[in-house]
């Protein structure tokens, strides 16, 4: 009779915070993304992955002892992209071969991979790690990275960081996100439509600089029909008025300007990410104006806004 031994290692992660993408640039001037560092004298990024601890990802096991099956539960309200890896494996054979990458369509479970033994005779054991990312993958930046600003028509708003200073927006998650300060309260209308995939709002608007806040910033997440996926951050305690699942249009009221989790003071952190890679990289956007061409946010400068208020 087989023995079966099973070993499992399950790491439910919003974001992945080992894998490592690099970025370059060849001769060209195409861009590459892969998870293996390009041969020769290239210059290469490394693609930055925050730090989230909120579990995102539910596994659970299936089938026989002997045939053991692998179920993933993605409860975003958005398509996720997951990456299984093995580990520490003895006389194991995974169906299909791993590592492999999966998408997972939102609020849906998946049986994703079987296992069983190379030899029946004999005892089997293994290591199953998994990370998951927001949004489905992603090869090709949208045409379309003009956005409306996210707050009424007739209001004015100081860009503290835009999307070229680094003071904080160090990792490539962020790099061109953008910092607008507005005060406590301030009604934060979607600049696009699309579906809510995820969002959190208990977090109290005690925000400092203060690393061990970094994950206790109020946010929501929207996908839009590109696959980009907007976040808005440092909302105000208790004032989501959008759940996941929802399909909003362009100028719905979300939420409201917060303080909330690694914060200098009341402000909106705005920024548009892909999928590239399993990582999530940010998108150099612009803001539509009342009247003429769309503005780059890439200094400290007034916006204007442009939606009717919020609904």
């Amino acid at each position: 009779m087989t023995r079966t031994v099973l070993f499992i290692l399950g790491i439910a992660l919003a974001l992945p915070v080992a894998a490592e993408v690099y970025k370059w640039q060849d001769e060209n001037g195409l861009w590459h993304y892969s998870d293996r560092r390009p041969q020769g004298d290239v210059a290469v990024a490394t693609l930055g992955i925050p730090h989230t601890s909120r579990a995102m990802v539910s596994a659970r096991r299936g089938g026989e002892q002997h045939r053991p099956e692998h179920f993933f539960f993605n409860p975003y309200h958005g398509p996720a992209e997951i990456e299984l890896t093995l580990g520490e494996a003895d006389n194991v054979l995974p169906q299909p071969p791993l590592p492999a990458r999966f998408v997972i369509p939102g609020n849906t479970e998946l049986g994703l991979v079987r296992f069983g033994p190379e030899d029946p005779t004999l005892a089997f054991s293994y290591r199953l790690a998994y990370t998951l990312v927001p949004g489905a993958p992603q090869t090709k930046v949208p045409d379309d990275l003009d956005y409306y600003p996210p707050f009424a028509r007739g209001e004015r708003w100081q860009i503290s960081q835009g999307i070229d200073d680094n003071i904080t927006h160090q990792d490539a998650a962020n790099h061109y996100a953008v910092d607008i300060v507005m005060p406590l309260g301030t009604p934060v209308l979607a600049a696009r439509g699309g579906v809510v995939m995820d969002g959190a709002g208990d977090h109290p608007d005690n925000g400092r600089k203060d690393e061990r806040l970094l994950d206790k910033a109020n946010f929501v997440r929207i996908v839009h029909d590109d696959g980009s996926m907007a976040v808005y951050a440092h909302l105000q305690q208790h004032s989501l008025r959008v759940r996941p699942g929802m399909k909003i249009p362009a100028g719905h009221w979300i939420a409201n300007s917060g303080n909330s989790g690694f914060s200098s003071g009341p402000h909106l952190h705005f920024v548009v990410q892909m999928n590239i890679g399993m990582a999530l990289e940010s998108l150099p956007l612009r803001f539509r104006r009342p009247d003429g061409p769309p503005m780059d946010p890439d200094r400290p400068q007034k916006l204007e806004g442009v939606l009717p208020s919020g609904r």
